[in-house]
């Protein structure tokens, strides 16, 4: 999706992997995902639209030429060719950059560079618009006329292109490339099972728990906590034990009875106590844990973690009442999708380009509960990959490390993205608070110590059939009451190892 239009991401985002930015439109991770408005002067994650959290894919699963097709050479010396500068094409368009805005800047960008590095490299732009980037892409790669170097590009966007991505480890050990301004959760973020090292970390969006401070102080609650893994106010676990028992309770009905009161009246609901907003079922339930709806072999399963998360969720919509079902989730009284921007909803998790889209919310940020003793802040994060195919991978991966290091700073004002180098997050944060001086924003910061790995917008067998399949099995579960839930979870496997077989 259009990273652009999540303007907002720019103010955050520039927060820290997660200084919030601008909200913007883009593609959904489910059909039940609104878009959200643009705002501010700052760029969403480039695969996530606004309210959504997944770019939109190519029109059919992408072919990639195969490891003997493109074998992978060690590395040699990245020194460019004696006959003149090496040309390295740079694609842009699965995530942010085709703005008119963005174009300009990025122009600017490749003179500067080429204004440095003319005698090495030549820097050429492949600038494609985002609703044809994926059909474009696919084309290139299938001919044989490989850009060298692709992004901005989200978790989404790379396993749509799964097995085109250059492995860079080898590359990062023989010029003994220096990581430790990046946080080593972020580089293992990018190191995709069967894929190797296919990024590092340049723009980061973090999740935290997102609260109406007006609703807890009408309660008489005290906040949750801000320090991860730091215990609840009356020294109680921070967990989603904890975290149901204050949703319920912030869960009111219209006669001011809360849900855990024998009056309560789930149908005449007027405010909530917890809603995981503009995300799919995967998103939902990774905040309990990390999981994927494919194993290493390629063969559907349901993580354990993931069945819970399931129930818990069911009961809170069906049972408990303190979760939003569909109905209400569309409706006037719920903004219409944008629940915590309504301002009836209690806590969101969320991520920091959310800061786009609650106008008149009193908020402010929290750690996300733990389940079973661990922590899971599911990340949104943009990156620039090499392409397995190029022709130049020295010379490109020079290239590569020049956006990473010394024009990292360039990139990130193009994009307003939250910077992933752990130098630039400090000035990035500052000029966040310059916008949200009252939140605590180093929530967010921390947030990125505790990533979802595998990413909940990782790939799958027939990644558009499964995503359809799984969306109808969310939508199921969030507008029925009374189902058999694990033989619906049963069912959810059993559909998806058919498309799986499929491609398989």
């Amino acid at each position: 999706m259009n990273k652009s239009r999540y303007f907002w991401l720019i103010s955050l985002l520039v927060i820290l992997a997660m200084a919030l930015f601008a909200c913007g439109g883009g593609t959904t991770e489910t059909a039940e995902e609104p878009a959200a408005p643009a705002v501010q002067e700052e760029a969403a994650p480039a695969e996530e639209a606004a309210p959504q959290e997944e770019a939109a894919a190519p029109a059919e699963e992408v072919a990639v030429p195969t490891e003997e097709a493109m074998p992978v050479e060690e590395p040699a010396d990245t020194a460019a060719s004696t006959d003149g500068p090496v040309e390295i094409r740079w694609f842009i368009g699965l995530g942010a950059g085709g703005n008119p805005e963005e174009i300009e800047k990025e122009n600017a960008f490749a003179e500067k560079f080429n204004a440095a590095y003319g005698d090495q490299y030549k820097l050429v732009l492949d600038i494609v618009q985002n609703e044809t980037a994926y059909d474009v892409l696919k084309t290139q790669i299938a001919s044989g006329d490989v850009p060298d170097i692709v992004g901005p590009v989200g978790v989404r966007g790379m396993y749509s292109f799964e097995g085109a991505w250059l492995d860079m480890a080898p590359y990062i050990e023989a010029a003994n490339m220096d990581l430790t301004d990046f946080n080593p959760a972020l580089v293992e973020f990018y190191q995709f099972e069967g894929q190797g090292q296919v990024g590092l970390p340049f723009a980061v969006y973090p999740s935290a728990l997102w609260y109406n401070k007006d609703l807890f102080d009408e309660a008489g609650l005290e906040y949750p906590p801000h320090e991860w893994g730091a215990p609840y106010a009356d020294g109680s676990e921070w967990n989603f034990d904890k975290l149901r028992e204050l949703a319920m309770i912030l869960t009111v009905d219209a006669n001011g009875n809360d849900a855990t009161m024998d009056g309560f009246d789930p149908d005449n609901t007027v405010q909530f106590g917890y809603h995981p907003m503009w995300t799919d079922i995967r998103g939902q339930w990774t905040f309990f844990g990390p999981g994927s709806f494919a194993d290493a072999d390629g063969n559907a399963v349901m993580p354990e973690v993931w069945r819970e998360a399931a129930h818990w969720a069911y009961d809170a919509m069906w049972t408990d009442h303190f979760w939003p079902n569909d109905n209400y989730v569309n409706s006037d009284l719920l903004a219409q999708g944008n629940t915590f921007g309504s301002g009836n909803v209690a806590m969101n998790p969320n991520h920091t380009w959310y800061t786009c889209c609650f106008e008149g919310v009193n908020w402010d940020v929290a750690a996300i509960p733990s389940y079973n003793g661990n922590t899971t802040a599911k990340l949104h994060a943009d990156t620039f990959g090499i392409m397995k195919g190029t022709k130049n991978p020295e010379a490109a991966f020079a290239v590569y490390s020049l956006f990473m290091d010394e024009f990292a700073p360039d990139l990130v004002e193009i994009y307003g993205a939250f910077p992933g180098r752990t130098s630039l997050q400090e000035s990035a944060l500052a000029k966040m608070a310059e916008n949200y001086p009252d939140a605590d924003l180093q929530v967010f910061v921390d947030a990125l110590n505790y990533p979802d790995n595998p990413n909940h917008e990782s790939g799958m067998p027939n990644f558009l059939k499964a995503s359809d399949v799984y969306g109808t099995f969310g939508a199921l579960y969030q507008s029925t009451p009374d189902l058999d839930l694990d033989a619906e979870i049963d069912k959810l496997i059993d559909e998806l190892q058919t498309v799986f077989d499929e491609v398989n």
